[in-house]
């Protein structure tokens, strides 16, 4: 029982200090002026007031979690958004639905953004972007009766952040 107490504090001590040996990956995201994005809000009274609370801190914590998963340790990127167009329209003249998002092959979700990648060794990288997914109503697995009233835009930022980011084996 001694003998198994002592491996594992001894297995603790080193899981902890191999720890302390890298940091983790960060990912901050800004946004610049929301209140003057084209389309930010879920509500449909949005379209003058900018972008909605609800939105920007989906967006963030979807962010987050992809530079968890695709980020190397020791590795921080820090995003700006400058404006969001977010996928499909409400169109008020339909009677009972003047709170519904019309999802339509012209209405594709966008997001203009900047980025600096930085890391241990490295030379920092930064870009401007408009990311857009002009195709999102034929994706491969898109649920239409999906609950996620961004699933248009998380998948989009899911292949940006995958194909910018994502560690890619040597060939």
């Amino acid at each position: 029982m001694r003998t198994a107490l002592i491996c594992a504090a001894l297995m603790a001590l080193s899981t902890h200090s191999m720890a302390q040996g890298t940091t983790p990956a960060q990912v901050e995201v800004h946004y610049d002026n929301p209140e003057k994005f084209r389309d930010a809000s879920l509500d449909s009274a949005g379209y003058d007031r900018g972008a909605d609370d609800y939105v920007m801190k989906t967006l963030t914590q979807y962010l987050q979690k992809l530079g968890q998963r695709y980020l190397q340790p020791g590795q921080q990127l820090v995003i700006d958004i400058r404006d969001i167009d977010l996928a499909g329209r409400f169109e008020p003249w339909h009677s009972r639905a003047y709170d519904v998002r019309f999802m339509r092959d012209i209405t594709w979700p966008s997001i203009d953004l900047t980025y600096t990648l930085s890391q241990p060794g490295q030379p920092t990288q930064q870009a401007e972007e408009r990311v857009s997914d002009k195709m999102y109503l034929s994706r491969p697995g898109r649920a239409a009766s999906s609950s996620d009233r961004l699933y248009a835009e998380k998948a989009m930022l899911d292949d940006w952040f995958r194909q910018r980011f994502a560690a890619h084996p040597a060939t």
